[in-house]
C-alpha cells in the first residue's frame, strides 16, 4: 500500500490538472467523401482569460513531409497559406463560432488533397503554461461514388384525385469503406402558404438503418398506417437497389414537384452516424385535380316525365369524371320526394361491393330493379308505376377515391347529386263517399252483439277494389258528443284490404269485419263491454287494377262522420244488487233468531237438572 503522502501529491496533481487548457477534437480517422462538406467542431476548455477564445487549424498532408500549413484563422486574416487563401476569401473554407470557447473549421467542397491531419491550435490566454493547447484528428477523403438515377420521370399531364402514383428510384455506392445509403421521396409544393418558403415536404423514406419512416407533415403519418403510402426496396440489376414509393390515392395536396434523395452515411469512431454525401434527383411535377372540378353526375331522361298508371318506369344515372373505373368504389343512390316537395327518401342502393338495397319501399324489391349497366351507367326501373311512385327522382354518387372496397365507416371522399326529375302519373278521376250505420232496434245492453255498417261509394272506370278501416275512440266523460279528427283520431280497431285479408287490432273484444254487399261492409263486436262505448268511425282507401293486372292504391280515400255507441245496463244487473242485500238481510235474521232460540232453550234445560239433584 502506497504512503499517504504519495496519494495525497497524486490527488493534488489531479486536481491541478483540472484548471489545465485542454483542447478536443473528435476521434478518428474520419472518411468524408470528395465534393462534399467537412465539418471539424473543436473546443477548448480550463483556460483563464476571456470567454471568446481564437482558433486556429492546422493541415499535415501526408505527401508534404510532416510539413505544417496554416488552413484559416479566427483572429489573422492573413493566416490561411497559399493553397487556402482563395478558398478562404471566397468563404469555402471558414470558421462557424457554436460558442465562445467552441468553434468549427467548415471546408464546402472537400478535394483529394485535402486529405491529412488537421490540427485545431488555441493561442494562450493563460498566466501560466500549462495543458494542452492543441489537438489534432486524421481526415480521410474516399472518392465520391455515390449514384442516383430514375425509371421514368412524371410527364406534368393532370390526374384526377384517386388515382394511383408509383415512382421508382435507383442508388448505388462503391467503397471500401462500411457505409450505408437512406433513400427520401419528397415532393416541393406550390399552393397556398406553403409557396411562401415552407414547401418541402418529406413523403416517406427508408433510413440508414433500413427503417421505414413516414414524413412529419401533412397527413403522411396516418396514411402510411392506414396502407395508402409505403416503399419498397427491391434488388435491380448491376448491383444497384431500386427504391420503390406507391401512393395509392393521390388527394389534391400532393400536386407539386416530386424528387427522390439519396445519402451515403459512416459511423465514426465515437460511434455517432455522419451524413458524408447526398444526391437529389427530380422526378417532375404532378397536378391532382380534385374530383369536385371533374365529376358529374346527371339523369337521363331529364326534366319531366309523364306516364300511365302500371306504365313502367326507368331512369339512368350518369357518373364521368372519376378517373380510373378499377381504382374507385362507388355508392349510387337513387332518391325520391313527394310531387310538394317534403323529406327526401332512399328508393334504391347499389353499395360499392355491389349489393342492391331496397329503401323506403321494401315490396320494390319484386317489382323492380336497380343495377350497374356499365361503367358510370347505374339505371333504376319500376316494371309498374303507381300515384304512389310521382314525385322528384335524382341519384346521388358517393365516390371514394383510390378505395375499392371502403369499410362501412369509412367516409366518401365526395358526394355529388343529379339534378331533380319530376315523374308524375295521368290518373283518372275517382270519387268515393263513406257513411256509417249504428242500428238502435233493439236496446243495445252490455254483454250483446253490436253491428255497425260501413256503407262505401265508387265512381271509378275499370276494375277496382275498397279497404275499409274501422276506427274507435273510447267515451270522454268530459266531452261526450266529441267526434273523431286528425288530432285526435281514434284507434285503429279492425282494417279488411282490398285483397280480403282481415286485420284485427283488438280493442279487448272479439270483433269480425266482413263484406255483406258491394259497397256494404260490417263490423261486428260480440259481448260488448263498457270499454266498448264511444265514437266510431270508418275509412275507405280505393285501389285500381293497372293494365298489367297489378292492384295499386289510387289515393281516393273517404272517411264518414262518426256515430256513438252507448251501453244500457241490462235487467239482471239491475235487479243484482237488490238480491244480494235482500238475501243477506234475510240470512242475518235467521241465524240471529236461530241463535237466540238455542240460547234461551240451553238456559231452561240447564235449570230443570239443577232442581232434580236438589
Amino acid at each position: 500500500m502506497a504512503p499517504w503522502w504519495i496519494t495525497f501529491i497524486a490527488l493534488l496533481w489531479e486536481l491541478r490538472c483540472c484548471f489545465c487548457r485542454e483542447v478536443t477534437l473528435p476521434a478518428g480517422p474520419l472518411y468524408r467523401v470528395a465534393g462534399f462538406s467537412l465539418s471539424l467542431p473543436c473546443a477548448v476548455s480550463g483556460y483563464e482569460g476571456p470567454r471568446t477564445q481564437d482558433f486556429e487549424w492546422y493541415l499535415y498532408r501526408e505527401d508534404a513531409g510532416g510539413r505544417q500549413i496554416g488552413v484559416v484563422s479566427t483572429r489573422d486574416a492573413g493566416f490561411p497559406y497559399a493553397p487556402f487563401q482563395s478558398r478562404v476569401q471566397a468563404g469555402e473554407v471558414r470558421v462557424e463560432r457554436d460558442s465562445g470557447d467552441k468553434a468549427r473549421l467548415i471546408i464546402q467542397r472537400l478535394r483529394s488533397d485535402d486529405q491529412g491531419r488537421y490540427e485545431c491550435y488555441t493561442p494562450s490566454t493563460d498566466t501560466r503554461f500549462q495543458g494542452n493547447y492543441s489537438s489534432s484528428v486524421v481526415v480521410k477523403v474516399i472518392p465520391d461514388t455515390l449514384l442516383i438515377t430514375h425509371s421514368r420521370i412524371l410527364s406534368g399531364q393532370p390526374v384526377i384525385e384517386g388515382t394511383e402514383l408509383q415512382l421508382t428510384c435507383a442508388a448505388s455506392i462503391q467503397s471500401d469503406q462500411h457505409t450505408h445509403v437512406s433513400v427520401t421521396f419528397g415532393v416541393r409544393s406550390s399552393r397556398g402558404a406553403e409557396s411562401l418558403g415552407h414547401n418541402l415536404r418529406e413523403i416517406i423514406a427508408i433510413d440508414r438503418e433500413l427503417r421505414v419512416t413516414p414524413g412529419h407533415s401533412g397527413t403522411y403519418g396516418t396514411r402510411y398506417r392506414d396502407g395508402e403510402i409505403a416503399v419498397e426496396k427491391r434488388k435491380g440489376d448491376g448491383g444497384r437497389d431500386l427504391y420503390v414509393l406507391k401512393m395509392s390515392a393521390l388527394a389534391p395536396e400532393d400536386s407539386g414537384s416530386y424528387f427522390c434523395e439519396a445519402a451515403q452515411w459512416i459511423r465514426d469512431p465515437d460511434g455517432k452516424w455522419e451524413r458524408i454525401a447526398q444526391r437529389t434527383m427530380e422526378l417532375g411535377n404532378l397536378t391532382v385535380q380534385p374530383l369536385a372540378d371533374t365529376l358529374s353526375v346527371r339523369s337521363v331522361p331529364d326534366g319531366d316525365v309523364s306516364l300511365q298508371p302500371g306504365a313502367p318506369l326507368s331512369l339512368i344515372c350518369q357518373v364521368s369524371g372519376v378517373g380510373a373505373w378499377n381504382r374507385s368504389a362507388l355508392l349510387v343512390q337513387w332518391m325520391r320526394r313527394g310531387p310538394a316537395g317534403g323529406v327526401e327518401v332512399e328508393v334504391a342502393r347499389v353499395s360499392p361491393d355491389g349489393v342492391v338495397a331496397w329503401g323506403d319501399d321494401v315490396s320494390r324489391a319484386g317489382g323492380g330493379s336497380m343495377e350497374k349497366e356499365a361503367d358510370g351507367r347505374f339505371s333504376l326501373r319500376l316494371f309498374s308505376v303507381h300515384p304512389a311512385d310521382a314525385g322528384l327522382y335524382r341519384c346521388a354518387v358517393s365516390v371514394y377515391a383510390g378505395r375499392k372496397t371502403p369499410g362501412p365507416a369509412s367516409p366518401a371522399t365526395i358526394t355529388q347529386r343529379s339534378d331533380w326529375v319530376t315523374v308524375s302519373l295521368k290518373t283518372e278521376e275517382v270519387r268515393v263517399s263513406a257513411s256509417i250505420n249504428l242500428p238502435r232496434r233493439p236496446l243495445l245492453k252490455r254483454g250483446s252483439t253490436v253491428t255497425l255498417f260501413c256503407n262505401v261509394s265508387v265512381e271509378i272506370t275499370g276494375a277496382s277494389q275498397v279497404e275499409v278501416q274501422w276506427l274507435h275512440k273510447p267515451e270522454d266523460s268530459t266531452k261526450k258528443d266529441a267526434a273523431l279528427s286528425e288530432e285526435s283520431a281514434g284507434r285503429l280497431l279492425a282494417t279488411l284490404t282490398y285483397d280480403g285479408l282481415t286485420r284485427i287490432y283488438s280493442n279487448g273484444s272479439d270483433l269480425s269485419v266482413d263484406r255483406v254487399s258491394a259497397g256494404s261492409y260490417r263490423l261486428r263486436i260480440f259481448s260488448a263491454a263498457e270499454e266498448d262505448k264511444g265514437h266510431y268511425q270508418c275509412r275507405a282507401e280505393v285501389w285500381s287494377q293497372d293494365p298489367r293486372g297489378g292492384w295499386y292504391n289510387t289515393g281516393a280515400k273517404a272517411e264518414s262522420v262518426t256515430v256513438q255507441l252507448y251501453l244500457y245496463a241490462r235487467v239482471a244487473d239491475l235487479l243484482l244488487l237488490p238480491l244480494v242485500i235482500g238475501v243477506s238481510s234475510a240470512l242475518f235474521v235467521g241465524v240471529l233468531i236461530i241463535a237466540t232460540v238455542t240460547c234461551c232453550f240451553m238456559n231452561r234445560l240447564a235449570r230443570q237438572r239443577s232442581r232434580i239433584r236438589k
